[in-house]
């Protein structure tokens, strides 16, 4: 009897290729990623009431996408010593920020405190770092890699370049697998990291918080939430109303937050200016440039507590410090740098308006963004 050869089906090879995929995957990443079973970085659920997107076209949020992202995000690989990751400065239990001031990496510390990653893709500016150096995410993601402090593929001073980590990310084969899954090949450039890592970024939202509960109850932010205390209502209507200014002082109305950090996504307006906070850290010089903020969402921890400490020079560890200072601007400060808003006055409030603002503040904080396992440290070693 003559036995013929068993040929096999696209479907067939497609599965044995996923299984050996998912077999090797298994051995660095465990069940932590599965490639038939990916979770939803690309139709999340964003309110009827959020409009700004920055998301370029040419890179929309992919499940395979945001998944390579994330492993690049959490993997020390990407640093000159193997010790330093994305996540090393930008941590999910802290809103993907840091508590430290100043970030420890492969050559010594960041220049300044690392901001917080929530909501990033629904700011109206889409420059990023505190002084919008970066035109784009895209652009942003690889900058802490090449930044010679940092994660140290700068290609300076004996560092090695971004060309050697290229080659090196080649030779790990989870790559292989991933960037061919997400490209349609193994080949990893510059290019692919950005956009896989800035897919992750933009993929980390939070939409769940006691605001949100209560916008999704009303036609308009400007009308009392009926989830909401007096005092917590009070602060909403203080943050989103513009004062009455007299003689360079507010005399009424609000305290005109908005103007800079717009409801309902709270992230910065494009034309802001520096907001008066002007050290720098490690030095006496002045830092006016920075002209830029993460969003005001998931400020505080479930608690109540900030994720402190606050701006780029981590100078303001408690939120009633953060509103003394907006209260008396330092008039060293009022430089042609300064926001056009400060500049016209000051916002003289009230104990009992710092008071409602801040509790306000809490309530812009969500849940998920904090335990979701999508946004979690794929690696089962590190």
């Amino acid at each position: 009897m003559t036995l013929e050869p068993i040929s096999e089906t696209n479907a067939e090879v497609s599965a044995l290729s996923a299984a050996r995929n998912a077999s090797s995957l298994a051995a660095y990443f465990g069940d932590n990623i599965d490639l038939s079973n990916l979770p939803n970085y690309a139709n999340q659920a964003i309110p009827m009431y959020v409009f700004r997107n920055n998301t370029p076209f040419i890179n929309r949020i992919t499940d395979e996408g945001a998944t390579l992202g994330r492993v690049l995000f959490y993997d020390k690989s990407l640093s000159s010593n193997n010790r330093v990751s994305c996540s090393s400065c930008h941590k999910q239990e802290l809103a993907f920020g840091d508590d430290n001031a100043a970030s420890q990496g492969v050559n010594g510390k960041t220049g300044r405190h690392s901001m917080r990653l929530i909501n990033v893709r629904f700011a109206e500016e889409f420059k990023v770092f505190w002084d919008k150096r970066a035109s784009s995410l895209d652009t942003q993601t690889t900058m802490p890699i090449r930044d010679h402090a940092e994660m140290g593929y700068s290609g300076r001073d004996g560092a090695p370049s971004f060309d050697n980590l290229i080659a090196k990310l080649q030779r790990l084969d989870y790559y292989q697998e991933l960037f061919t899954r997400v490209y349609g090949s193994p080949e990893i450039t510059e290019e692919k990291i950005q956009k896989a890592l800035a897919q992750f970024v933009s993929s980390i939202i939070s939409f769940d918080s006691k605001y949100d509960e209560g916008r999704a109850m009303i036609s308009s932010e400007f009308l009392d939430f009926p989830n909401f205390t007096a005092e917590e209502n009070l602060g909403k209507k203080l943050y989103m109303e513009f004062p009455v200014a007299v003689a360079g002082t507010r005399a009424g109305g609000g305290l005109g937050c908005a103007s800079c950090h717009f409801a309902p996504e709270f992230g910065m307006t494009t034309l802001s200016g520096n907001n008066g906070v002007i050290d720098k850290m490690g030095s006496t010089e002045k830092d006016l440039t920075v002209t830029n903020s993460p969003s005001m969402r998931d400020l505080v921890n479930a608690n109540g507590q900030p994720h402190a400490p606050m701006m780029h020079s981590a100078v303001f560890s408690t939120l009633e410090q953060v509103i003394d200072h907006y209260n008396n601007i330092p008039k060293e400060a009022r430089t042609d740098k300064l926001d056009n808003n400060l500049r016209l006055r000051s916002l003289n409030a009230t104990p009992e308006e710092k008071k409602a603002v801040i509790a306000f503040m809490k309530t812009l904080t969500g849940k998920n963004v904090y335990k979701d396992k999508k946004w979690s440290n794929p690696f089962i070693t590190q």
